[in-house]
């Protein structure tokens, strides 16, 4: 039951985010949960790779590069869930950040 809670709060933080940001669009709350499964996914296969072989980057830049690796992953899931955009790697980032933050937030009071 916590994965679901956990899934339905990242999709409303995606959700939120398209409508809290003029550069990241979404179509419907159905495709935010598929974005939401899918970033899920790729978050737990991808990301920890591309940390991984980072780890130089992420040292030099205090960290600061785990916003790129963090836009790029959510620029990918864009590319493959259909009815969800985003203008340019710049929203990627802003959305990026929005979206950890709401799902912080709702984490948060849902106990996640």
């Amino acid at each position: 039951m916590h994965i679901l809670i956990q899934w339905l709060v990242n999709a409303l933080a995606v959700y939120a985010t398209a409508h809290i940001l003029s550069g990241i669009h979404i179509k419907s709350f159905g495709a935010a949960v598929l974005v939401a499964l899918v970033l899920g996914l790729i978050n737990a296969i991808v990301r920890p790779v591309l940390v991984f072989l980072s780890i130089p980057f992420i040292i030099v830049t205090l960290g600061l590069f785990l916003l790129v690796i963090n836009a790029l992953l959510l620029q990918f899931s864009a590319s493959i869930v259909g009815g969800f955009t985003i203008d340019s790697f710049w929203w990627a980032i802003a959305g990026s950040l929005v979206i950890s933050l709401i799902s912080w937030v709702l984490g948060s009071l849902f106990n996640l």
